[in-house]
């Protein structure tokens, strides 16, 4: 048997105010592709398929034009797709009477049993080739409060949910059928990126999960949430497929692609890293922060045009000493007749140790605003505050006194 593990697709994302429709129709093609050429039984997609619980008409239209003519080429696919925490649970599932007979199976809301327990029952699809089941998958969405066992913490719970779901798994399964495993979380021992908000769903970590969860009676471990494509802690049956596309410039170096697993019987016998280009390229310039006048330099280099579709996102990276109020208008204007799109300006400023003290109301009660100002500049720029600047600030301070 043959499966192919994609997640976070984030359809309808808006890259720095650019509409990505392209680039998800790209790979979607691509996607169709791989499946035919690989043969594949199964496609796993774990979770985050919208960028947003409530995507656009637009979203919706290509999302699901996608699954009708996979399967249309692919009569025999079989595609298990989970929620994430971008998406709407009730949403992702609501057309599943349609999506069944076309084996498409969603698994959004953890659904309760007449005595109000969890059905464990219904998070089990079997894995089919032709009317044959050779596998079960253990298809467990995005879970929030109130989804998973009764624990005295997220990852006791979400460890508690799996060890029910392998346990009624196993009462099912032959010893020949192999236990897959999807889920849409963050596992401990994982790299994030270094600042994309939508990898963090509490500050601080509390939501990690202990990679040990999926015990080696399970062949393979199918997860989404994290966009970067790895094996979690040495686990080779315990990965993250990765987004298709980059999220955000701090994912433009990440390998995108999908993965190919192979199972004989009961057992994991290869994983094959299918890539995938995207389209688009990510540029950030200069490579190391440099003063406007020599980041200017450094854009005028690049080739001239109208940008379009496919033309590459930029990052500008600037050190600044002092406040620049006009940086990205002049950005903007030296970019006009350029073949690029205009993402983030990134100002860098000389680090400088700061000193923590306790500020108390009398303080702040014999603190000018003049001299709080100029404390603040120096800690941001390491240098006084311009007198030009002073100045203007001094007549605005009286002009408010009045």
């Amino acid at each position: 048997m043959r499966l192919i593990h994609t997640a976070d697709w984030h359809i309808g994302q808006q890259f720095f105010g650019y509409d990505r429709r392209t680039e998800h129709q790209a790979f979607f093609e691509w996607l169709k592709r791989q499946l035919q050429e690989q043969e594949a039984d199964v496609l796993l997609v774990a979770g985050d398929v919208f960028d947003s619980p409530n995507p656009s008409a637009e979203s919706q239209k290509m999302y699901y034009r996608f699954l009708r003519e996979v399967t249309a080429v692919n009569p025999a696919l079989q595609i298990v797709i989970i929620a994430g925490n971008h998406d709407s649970a009730a949403r992702l599932e609501a057309p599943n009477p349609l999506l069944e007979e076309m084996r498409i199976s969603v698994k959004g809301v953890v659904k309760r049993t007449p005595e109000g327990t969890i059905d464990f029952r219904d998070l089990l699809i079997p894995l089919k080739q032709g009317e044959e089941t050779k596998a079960w998958c253990m298809a467990v969405p995005y879970l929030r409060q109130g989804d998973y066992p009764e624990a005295e913490s997220y990852g006791a719970g979400i460890a508690a949910m799996y060890a029910a779901l392998k346990e009624e798994a196993d009462k099912l399964r032959t010893p020949e059928q192999a236990v897959i495993a999807m889920g849409h979380l963050q596992a401990s021992g994982s790299d994030l990126s270094a600042d994309d908000r939508s990898e963090r769903i509490i500050i601080g970590g509390l939501e990690a999960v202990p990679p040990e969860i999926f015990d080696a009676g399970i062949a393979y471990t199918a997860l989404g949430h994290l966009h970067k494509a790895q094996r979690v802690s040495g686990q080779d049956w315990v990965r993250y497929s990765g987004s298709p596309l980059p999220m955000s410039f701090a994912e433009k170096n990440y390998k995108q692609g999908v993965n190919l697993i192979e199972l004989e019987g009961n057992r994991l016998v290869a994983i094959e890293r299918l890539a995938f280009e995207p389209p688009v390229r990510l540029l950030s310039l200069p490579d190391e922060p440099l003063p406007l006048a020599e980041v200017l330099a450094v854009l005028e280099e690049l080739p001239d045009g109208t940008p379009a579709e496919d033309s590459p996102y930029l990052e500008v990276k600037v050190r600044v000493t002092e406040p620049e109020p006009s940086l990205r208008y002049q950005v903007e204007q030296l970019l006009s007749g350029k073949a690029v799109r205009l993402g983030p300006m990134r100002e860098f400023r000389p680090g400088v140790q700061r000193e923590e003290r306790v500020v108390t109301l009398e303080d702040l009660q014999t603190i000018s605003p003049l001299e709080l100002a100029e404390d603040v500049f120096r800690q941001r720029y390491q240098t006084g505050l311009p007198e030009h600047l002073k100045k203007l600030l001094t007549r605005v301070i009286q002009k408010t006194e009045l």
